[in-house]
């Protein structure tokens, strides 16, 4: 890439914040159609987010705050009450009914969305603040994760032409 094509690429940034299973998608799949579109995307992956660079992830989702969380039952969109999500049980029945969603619809998988990234050279960036605050080691996170803090991230911040916190 010359150093004019360089100078003109489009850069993105994204703050991610929460590690749930519907949240995990947003920043993915806007990293990954970005840098395919030519777009440089930097990831900064603090407090509840850091864990979807875990190497193993165990990814539930929960109805319980959620009135949005709307789900095809039977021909309708069903929603659940709070008080029904309050009840043992319920994040499992729902985080089930979600991969299966994902599954049936042809939906990419977190890990897959994951791999897009890391062949489309998008940043990833872990807080370090955060990995040492929640005790967790570099080695069991996924390959081509960089550590970094605020300043890490606020550098490619102040530089991208677009910049989202999910």
């Amino acid at each position: 890439m010359s150093a004019q094509t360089a100078s003109n690429q489009k850069t993105m940034s994204i703050i991610v914040t929460k590690g749930s299973l519907d949240w995990a998608y947003p920043p993915f799949i806007l990293a990954t159609t970005a840098a395919a579109m030519g777009v440089d995307v930097t990831m900064f992956f603090t407090f509840y987010g850091l864990p979807l660079l875990l190497k193993t992830l165990d990814l539930q989702v929960t109805p319980l705050g959620n009135a949005a969380m709307k789900m095809p039952v039977m021909g309708m969109h069903m929603g659940m009450p709070n008080v029904v999500s309050m009840l043992p049980g319920v994040d499992a029945a729902a985080t089930v009914m979600m991969k299966n969603l994902i599954r049936k619809k042809g939906v990419a998988s977190i890990e897959e969305l994951r791999d897009l990234a890391v062949e489309a050279d998008v940043h990833l960036i872990a807080c370090q603040m955060t990995m040492d605050l929640f005790e967790y080691d570099v080695k069991d996170m996924i390959d081509g994760v960089k550590l970094g803090g605020a300043a890490t991230y606020i550098e490619k911040a102040l530089t991208a032409n677009i910049n989202l916190f999910i």
